[in-house]
């Protein structure tokens, strides 16, 4: 599992700039700072992950044989959830359709809102929901 080939967005990424560009807020690839690298790049807002992939395999062993926090493990390692688009709810159709045409799945894992305490992360998983 770890030695598996890393797959590049790079053509998706390519095929929703040409697409959407004007229409894209943001794009996170959750590396080095995972679920939570989205809190450096807003400012007073609330994001809520709600509808995430199904942990892989490789996190639910890497969290049994090490004994991590749940919440530690969304904070360290991107639990198979790589990249993010920000878009509103209106053009999501249409990045999950790109995505889709390079067989790569994709959906809606939740929403962004004002807040007036700060940035604020929400995630909800199978797992536990977890604040940050």
């Amino acid at each position: 599992m770890v030695l598996s080939p890393t797959r590049t967005y790079a053509p998706v990424i390519r095929r929703l700039i040409d697409a959407m560009r004007p229409r894209i807020h943001g794009m996170i690839h959750c590396t080095g700072g995972a679920q939570t690298k989205v809190l450096h790049f807003v400012e007073n807002k609330k994001i809520v992950k709600n509808n995430m992939f199904p942990v892989p395999p490789l996190f639910k062993t890497i969290q049994e044989q090490s004994g991590t926090d749940w919440q530690e493990m969304y904070k360290v390692f991107n639990m198979g959830h790589r990249m993010e688009i920000y878009v509103k709810a209106e053009d999501a159709a249409e990045v999950i359709n790109i995505s889709k045409s390079f067989n790569i799945d994709a959906r809606i894992i939740g929403y962004v809102g004002e807040s007036s305490e700060g940035n604020r992360l929400i995630i909800e998983t199978e797992n536990g929901t977890f604040q940050y």
